[in-house]
């Protein structure tokens, strides 16, 4: 359930009974021809849709993530400095904490947010009676498997973020296969090399696959998250 549906007096008997909370994580950034809040839509959404059988509370999507290169070049595509996101992380873990919840599970949406997975391992040491998960429903195992075995050019503004909720109305994007990103020119490139290294912003192959398959991977994802919110959390 979103906290937009509630007033602080039911988040208040809810926490009464239960001490878990979901927080998206997402990035406002270019993704070719999809929504530039691709990674907060799939953020929340799939969020929203894994806790609401289970009554657990999703706190609004942080919006702006880690994107350095992409802000360099691509407007619409802000970022956050590394040391800033880890202070905004950790005075929102601060201060849920000090509200009564206990059990964070951080749903990323954004592969650039990946140093939040290690911070939320340090906060939980600090806090032995807390536990936060971070977990990237996209790479998550089981949505890994379904997906590779549709397409292995499974990557970034590609097919495998094109669902009917990141389109844009009146975007079409190109039906042919765009070559694969050359990953050793991406990981050295400078903002002045960055758009010719990927062009729209697609790192490559189909820009949209059938509806049908794509609802499966999503699935798939909302019942990874959801089972983390139901057994994921260790145990005593």
């Amino acid at each position: 359930m979103r906290v937009r549906d509630l007033n602080w007096i039911q988040l208040e008997d809810y926490l009464e009974r239960d001490d878990r909370v979901v927080l998206p994580l997402g990035s406002t950034e270019q993704h070719a021809y999809l929504s530039l809040e691709t990674d907060n839509i799939l953020a929340e959404r799939v969020s929203v849709e894994a806790a609401e059988p289970l009554g657990v509370p999703v706190l609004p999507v942080l919006p702006y993530g880690l994107t350095p290169t992409f802000a360099a070049v691509y407007p619409g595509s802000p970022t956050l400095k590394l040391e800033t996101y880890a202070a905004l992380l950790r005075e929102l873990l601060d201060s849920l904490y000090s509200q009564g919840f206990r059990r964070f599970l951080l749903v990323n949406g954004h592969g650039g947010n990946t140093p939040a997975g290690p911070l939320a391992r340090e906060w939980a040491a600090d806090h032995p009676d807390a536990q936060a998960i971070f977990h990237s429903w996209w790479t998550g195992p089981k949505v890994r498997e379904v997906a590779l075995a549709i397409d292995p050019e499974y990557s970034h503004a590609n097919w495998g973020e094109n669902f009917p909720w990141t389109r844009l109305p009146g975007v079409d994007a190109p039906t042919e296969r765009k070559p694969m990103l050359d990953e050793a020119a991406y990981l050295v490139a400078g903002p002045e090399q960055l758009r010719d290294v990927i062009g729209d912003g697609s790192f490559g192959g189909l820009y949209r696959r059938d509806d049908e398959e794509m609802l499966r991977i999503w699935q798939t994802g909302v019942e990874e998250v959801r089972g983390l919110l139901e057994s994921g959390w260790r145990r005593g």
